[in-house]
């Protein structure tokens, strides 16, 4: 069971909606990994390394509203800097990215 975390702890997490408009293969990375660069509207448009790649082509992502964490600290993977950090579901087949039901102005707080 994890710890128990308040209110205060759950608003310093800024998970916010933001659209891929760039997906590649991540050649550097030592297990099978995408770049993805997405727009999150007023945050800026920011790039991270993911390891979706049993359930995605970069192409099936591309236009896909996902939802990230835009305030942890940059993390260097190999030759790239990670600015944000995908959300996801691990299951079987591999990682499922974390969308939006309907589409939300890119750089929307999750409430």
């Amino acid at each position: 069971m994890s710890e128990t975390i308040n209110w205060a702890d759950f608003e310093k997490v800024m998970l916010v909606a933001g659209t891929v408009v760039r997906a590649e293969v991540f050649p550097e990375a030592k297990r099978p990994a995408y770049l993805i660069w997405v727009d999150f509207g007023p945050h800026g448009e920011r790039k991270t390394s993911a390891q979706v790649t049993g359930v995605y082509r970069p192409e099936d992502l591309v236009g896909r509203q996902i939802v990230g964490v835009i305030n942890f600290p940059e993390k260097q993977i190999g030759p790239v800097r990670s600015q944000f950090l995908l959300t996801g579901f691990h299951t079987d087949e591999g990682v499922v990215i974390t969308t939006v039901e309907r589409p939300v102005p890119n750089g929307t707080r999750m409430a």
